[in-house]
């Protein structure tokens, strides 16, 4: 199991302060990984790095951070630096969703959901990668969605970035693995989150229908995105970079 040990490793989990974000960055810590939660609700990011102490016993710290804003990702990734030491894993958490027919979004709309989604990604690893070179590798995982392999008519924006953060990932890894910085993706399907309850409020019988379709029965929950987490930030994934993995219950193989 040492294949799988996060022991003296740095994680960081943008929008790591609830639902799949404070998932993984739970899996993370109690494979031994020191954490670091990424959020521009400081209140929220507070009660998390707390959770994540009192249930796993290792240090956990909550970093401000509106990843939509450039100069707010490189402070947030200088301080985890001062603060932690080093930046081991990434997660590119965070995100946002705005759900209007194409016709409808404004160009503000796509340009914040294109900000927050996938320019937040790129930029959040270009912040880490010197740290990463000089340690002598790391792990990036973006967090994708199904729709980054179908889309989605009542959320164009989401769905594009989604897709996008599938290229901008098999991109990095190609960029660094001559740096032994592995890039992967995660496309989660349906998560029992805040975000998908105001989904399931905004799109009526969207709970049945996606329910009908998971072969496995059930919507998932925040704490199903552990194990994976786990895989892509270990020594047991070293030769693994560029793929985007679905952890969705079966839900994308169904037809």
């Amino acid at each position: 199991m040492n294949l799988f040990d996060l022991s003296g490793k740095v994680a960081i989990v943008t929008g790591g302060n609830g639902g799949i974000g404070l998932g993984i960055a739970l899996g993370l810590a109690q494979a031994g990984a020191r954490i670091a939660v990424l959020g521009r609700n400081t209140a929220k990011s507070q009660a998390a790095a707390e959770k994540i102490r009192v249930e796993t016993n290792v240090e956990a710290i909550a970093v401000h951070a509106d990843v939509s804003v450039p100069e707010q990702i490189e402070e947030a990734a200088a301080e985890v630096l001062q603060k932690l030491g080093r930046a081991d894993i990434l997660f590119n958490n965070a995100g946002i969703n705005i759900r209007k027919p194409p016709h409808e979004m404004t160009l503000p709309e796509w340009n914040e959901v294109m900000s927050a989604n996938l320019t937040s990604a790129f930029l959040m690893s270009k912040a880490v990668y010197p740290s990463m070179k000089r340690e002598g590798g790391g792990k990036i995982i973006n967090i994708g969605s199904m729709t980054s392999i179908f889309g989605a008519g009542f959320a164009p924006a989401y769905a594009t970035s989604k897709g996008g953060i599938v290229q901008l990932t098999r991109s990095l890894a190609l960029a660094w693995a001559a740096d032994r910085i592995q890039v992967n993706a995660i496309l989660p399907g349906w998560f029992d989150t805040e975000l998908t309850e105001k989904a399931r409020e905004e799109v009526p019988g969207l709970h049945e229908r996606v329910l009908a379709r998971i072969a496995q029965g059930r919507w998932a929950k925040p704490a199903d995105m552990a194990g994976t987490a786990i895989w892509l930030s270990s020594a047991a994934s070293d030769y693994v970079t560029g793929i985007a993995v679905p952890v969705d219950g079966g839900y994308t193989s169904t037809l």
